[in-house]
């Protein structure tokens, strides 16, 4: 019943008065469902967080509780998700400034628009998680000023930080102009030097596997200079240093800025490791020259990577859509393309070139048709889901081509009732095509029975509208709990079957009561 009743929660139809039953008896994940719903009103939000108080989170975020409704001293977490979203009252900032439980110290280091002496506050709290919670988020005058703080925590706080200086993160890439760290979580917890072991029993530790320290912080350092280098403020010029840094994560951060000179890119598409050359492949920074030396690269992930690139010459990516089988999905440089590019395209005598164009949403009538009339089956299952095709179209992909476009075909978003009905009647049933009709919203009732008999089509077809209300009661008792749930929040759920859930849900909530007070 709990499932059924979850469903209900969610029913977009729901009555708001049975929204205020469900309220009444709700706790536990009911209230959380409840919480989600778009239609509850302030004084339903109000009367939800009195019942169970653990909703009262989701319901700060959702703009549903104002400051009014909440005890910060009774309801702290509730409190500070207001002070989160810049609703609560600038008081409590002060009164979690104090707090002597660092999670919430933390947590409120992270609101935004605190008052300056509440900043002033955290900067200087004794745990450093707090201060790097504050780091992360804070001002560039305040990261500024954190970027010399003894820990090195708060340090890598303040490189993840867009808002800090360029050229205070510049220093704390190079270790040039501040003063080294003191601590740092690995010297905090064990005598140096120390490494911790990657096969670690302990069930308290929360060290990462190989952390280090022998006096320096190697591995915080590591860390950091990680966050800098990904972090787009920090010039240049200070990144590019490390195009051939012996470790392998500093330079797969690199190759992925996109403000890499020229040189740089040159270096990275000869590294010894993929997975840098990948990262690069997909770079705006790279240009036609590094482009080709990538588009002959030996390792078939590198060359999808550049398949990917918003630039790449239309040439050199039919290329690897023959050769690294990237044409199942529309590229950023097709979904660029000009018109005379897309036509040319679509002329080509290379299926991999037309179904690269065959991809794209928004064709010319005459290119789409064209395609649309393909001879090569990829072709016609790439355009197939493309709007604007007409009934006969879709049908003669149908006839012509059969299971392997009907899935396709299903997906268009102007495939009819009849045709949708129509790819159901499939012997046998192709279960990709019937996962397509289930979710799609000009599916009949006849044609959602049919995607019931797939596993992974039926609880997406128990929430479809369109499906019998009757169906829909029968399955508020599928043994699957998911398609019941999802029956129980289907729209077209008969308000009187509504009501007599909520009515169960009463009684029972009832009968526990007086079990309680005979006990």
């Amino acid at each position: 019943m709990n499932h059924v009743l979850s469903g209900l929660a969610a029913n977009p139809a729901l009555p708001s008065e049975l929204v205020d039953r469900l309220i009444a008896v709700a706790d536990g994940d009911l209230a959380r469902d409840l919480a989600g719903r778009e239609d509850l009103s302030h004084a339903q939000a109000v009367a939800l967080f009195a019942r169970d108080p653990d909703c009262g989170v989701p319901l700060a975020h959702a703009g549903r509780l104002t400051a009014a409704d909440v005890d910060p001293v009774t309801r702290p977490d509730t409190a500070l998700a207001l002070l989160d979203e810049g609703s609560g009252n600038p008081d409590w900032a002060r009164l979690f400034a104090g707090d002597p439980m660092s999670e919430r110290r933390e947590r409120l280091a992270a609101c935004p628009g605190l008052p300056a002496d509440v900043v002033d506050r955290l900067a200087a709290d004794p745990d450093p998680g707090v201060v790097a919670e504050l780091a992360l988020w804070t001002t560039p005058e305040t990261a500024a000023r954190l970027a010399e703080h003894p820990h090195a925590l708060v340090r890598r706080a303040v490189v993840c930080n867009e808002a800090t200086p360029p050229d205070v993160l510049a220093a704390l890439l190079t270790g040039e102009g501040l003063p080294p760290a003191r601590h740092c979580r690995v010297c905090d917890r064990e005598a140096t030097p120390f490494t911790h072991d990657p096969e670690c029993p302990r069930t308290d530790c929360d060290l990462g596997p190989g952390d280090s320290c022998d006096g320096s912080h190697e591995s915080a350092v590591h860390g950091m200079r990680i966050a800098a280098l990904g972090n787009p403020a920090t010039p240049t010029e200070a990144a590019a240093g490390f195009a051939d840094h012996p470790s392998v994560l500093l330079r797969l951060t690199l190759a992925a800025r996109e403000d890499l000179p020229p040189q740089v890119c040159a270096r990275l598409a000869t590294d010894p490791v993929p997975g840098v050359r990948g990262d690069l492949a997909e770079n705006p920074a790279i240009g036609e020259d590094v482009i080709r030396v990538l588009a002959r690269d030996g390792d078939v992930s590198v060359r999808r990577g550049l398949a990917r690139h918003p630039r790449v010459p239309l040439d050199v990516l039919t290329e690897l859509a023959r050769t690294a089988k990237v044409g199942a999905t529309l590229a950023p440089r097709v979904a660029a393309a000009t018109p005379a590019e897309l036509a040319d395209l679509a002329r080509s005598p290379d299926p991999a070139a037309r179904m690269l164009a065959a991809q794209h949403r928004d064709l010319p009538p005459g290119i789409r048709d064209a395609l649309a009339s393909d001879p090569d089956a990829k072709v016609v299952k790439a355009v197939a889901p493309h709007p604007g095709l007409s009934e006969g179209q879709l049908r003669a992909m149908v006839d012509l081509h059969g299971v392997r476009v009907l899935a396709r075909v299903a997906a268009n978003p102007g495939a009819s009732p009849g045709l949708l009905e129509h790819l159901t009647r499939q012997a046998p049933p192709v279960p990709k095509a019937l996962r397509e009709v289930a979710r799609h919203p000009n599916a009949t009732g006849e044609a959602l029975l049919s995607c019931l008999a797939d596993d992974r089509a039926r609880p997406v077809a128990a929430a479809h509208p369109a499906l019998p209300p009757a169906v829909i009661v029968d399955l508020l008792a599928d043994p699957d709990r998911q398609v019941a749930e999802a029956a129980a929040a289907n729209p077209s759920l008969p308000p009187a079957v509504m009501a007599r859930l909520v009515t169960v849900a009463d009684e029972t909530r009832a009968s526990a009561g007086r079990d309680v007070r005979r006990s």
